[in-house]
């Protein structure tokens, strides 16, 4: 078995992050490859390894077969199911339903905040004059975070105990509210703290800032 996260420009790919995660968390040895985004050949390299055209994307060598995974939350659900022993996924079905719910709005929703907070991650920015449907939606995340510390953080610090797929799914929202400096509740600087001092968050901003200092971004 072999895999190749085919990831964007570290920087600035927020999806791109998520399986990142996921995989850092499994521990598995992966090859990774960057395609530099917002550039003129940007659009066909993409093309040539995913079928969607966007990254990231997950390429899987076994048995003397190769397939591809597209789709952030679609790479960390495969490799939740083929890596059971991660436990990527809460074990309580209850609170697993829950993980799946907050990762899929996350997935599927926040507009404002993806528009306005861009993923800048090696910078640090002051925020611009926020819309009420960003604020609204800022609201809405640290609703959600702050419910799912509350009843199912314990053990451990993450949205539910344990380092999950919705740690992963969030964890470009934690490097955003860290870049434009949003104010949060004591609780949720904690989880911010601790989800950017894990050794793939260090990681990725390592080489965010490697792009940021060869004048990549």
């Amino acid at each position: 078995m072999a895999y190749t996260l085919i990831v964007g420009t570290r920087n600035w790919s927020s999806w791109s992050l998520r399986p990142y995660m996921a995989l850092r968390h499994i521990g598995v040895k992966f090859a990774e490859e960057v395609i530099q985004l917002r550039r003129d050949t940007t659009t066909a390299e993409v093309q040539r390894r995913a079928p969607a055209g966007r990254v990231p994307v997950l390429e899987i060598a076994e048995n003397g077969t190769r397939y591809t995974v597209w789709d952030s939350l679609a790479i960390c659900e495969t490799l939740a199911e083929r890596h059971p022993d991660a436990n990527l996924w809460p074990g309580d079905a209850k609170a697993r339903a829950i993980a799946r719910s907050y990762s899929a709005e996350m997935h599927s929703g926040f507009p404002d905040v993806r528009d306005q907070l861009t993923m800048e991650y090696a910078r640090r920015i002051p925020a611009p004059d926020l819309r009420e449907a960003t604020k609204a939606q800022i609201d809405r995340i640290i609703a959600a975070w702050s419910d799912a510390l509350g009843q199912h953080g314990h053990g451990g610090g993450f949205l539910f105990g344990r380092f999950s797929v919705a740690d992963c799914m969030y964890a470009p929202v934690v490097s955003r509210f860290v870049t434009y400096g949003i104010a949060l509740p004591p609780a949720l600087e904690t989880y911010c703290e601790k989800m950017m001092a894990l050794p793939g968050m260090v990681d990725w901003g390592r080489a965010a800032k490697e792009e940021v200092d060869a004048g990549l971004v």
